[in-house]
């Protein structure tokens, strides 16, 4: 009687790591085709990563953080739900708002104009946790 191998399915861990991997795609403005050359794949292949529906073997992981430049343990570190009442990067990552704020100020060369855009932004911040928003 010879074993039956039932196909591996993915976990919920499969989906998280590829969320996780479309997120710093995404963040970094790269597509899912530049990925998938960069790793020898179709871009197809790489969506069922990121949607979870194929997993991601030990040695494509480490391929893939090393083309979006993270360490692999990026892929697993922070936990899924907010901490401390911090949202997670992921969910930060996947806000479009938050993605355009990031490739902009990426976009700066200049020092002094960088730490004085974040100077804004933080006193804007600021400003909104201890104030009520306007009213219309």
């Amino acid at each position: 009687m010879t074993p039956t191998h039932a196909p591996k399915l993915t976990t919920d861990g499969d989906r998280s790591i590829g969320s996780r991997i479309a997120a710093y795609r995404t963040a970094q403005g790269l597509s899912q085709t530049a990925l998938g050359q960069a790793l020898g794949v179709t871009f197809q292949q790489v969506q069922k990563y990121e949607k979870g529906r194929n997993r991601v073997g030990a040695a494509r992981l480490q391929a893939i953080a090393d083309f979006l430049g993270v360490p692999v343990s990026t892929f697993f570190d922070e936990p899924a739900e907010a901490v401390d009442g911090r949202e997670s990067i992921q969910h930060l990552l996947q806000d479009p708002e938050v993605m355009s704020l990031v490739r902009t100020f990426a976009g700066i060369s200049d020092e002094a104009t960088r730490r004085n855009v974040l100077a804004i932004v933080k006193a804007a911040a600021s400003l909104a946790t201890t104030s009520p928003a306007p009213v219309d």
